[in-house]
């Protein structure tokens, strides 16, 4: 497994997933500058304070409190991009690494939103439910790794093997290699904590989880 992660996050920065790389960087950043700058306004706007000095330190601690709650969104905001361009990447990850098998299908955009979606909502909630427990010392962090740790193993694997399998057997396969998938999640939880590095997060774990269900789909047989 540690193999296959790093050769996912070597082929993160190759030539060839270079461009989808740079656009999910942008996007991702982009969000959550928005959010950033909308979170700035609606606190200033709704809490004017008359002191000068006093209305600076709002602005201060508010600027604190919104780089430190862009940590916690960065795994949901990555999971909404991940749906943007997961196929591609996919594609060309079973094409390149895997060549002479067959190759997966991509979902139908209808069905893809509504995971994309529904995926985003679950990690938002726990992701700002990490962020509420955040002065509660030692508890965040195993929230934050647990939580994102079964939340990205799981959403990332299946999206990779629902290429192959209905959801019926994916879920199947998943509870079957549990363990792994969640072993999986931790090293992309992981990477997530690192500031700057996690926005690499979506083309990396679909690189790493599209090696990981080849490789556990084998061993099966």
């Amino acid at each position: 497994m540690l193999r296959d992660a790093f050769k996912a996050f070597l082929q993160t920065f190759s030539p060839e997933y270079r461009r989808v790389l740079l656009r999910s960087i942008g996007l991702a950043i982009g969000l959550l500058v928005a959010l950033g700058i909308g979170a700035h306004y609606a606190l200033t706007y709704f809490v004017a304070l008359d002191v000068r000095w006093a209305q600076i330190t709002l602005d201060i601690l508010a600027a604190f409190g919104i780089i430190i709650g862009a940590v916690f969104l960065v795994p949901p905001v990555t999971s909404l991009i991940a749906g943007l361009f997961l196929d591609d990447v996919a594609a060309l990850v079973e094409r390149t690494d895997f060549p002479g098998e067959p190759e997966g299908k991509a979902l139908p955009i209808g069905r893809s939103l509504v995971l994309t979606v529904r995926f985003f909502g679950v990690m938002l909630a726990v992701n700002l439910v990490a962020l509420l427990l955040l002065l509660v010392p030692g508890v965040n962090l195993v929230v934050f790794y647990v939580a994102n740790g079964y939340l990205l193993g799981r959403e990332y694997f299946q999206l990779a093997a629902m290429r192959f399998r209905d959801e019926d057997q994916v879920a199947l396969l998943r509870r079957h290699h549990s363990g792994a998938v969640f072993l999986a999640g931790l090293i992309i939880a992981a990477v997530v904590s690192v500031p700057i590095l996690n926005l690499i997060t979506p083309v990396f774990a679909t690189i790493f989880m599209v090696r990981l269900h080849k490789r556990l789909t084998r061993a099966d047989y």
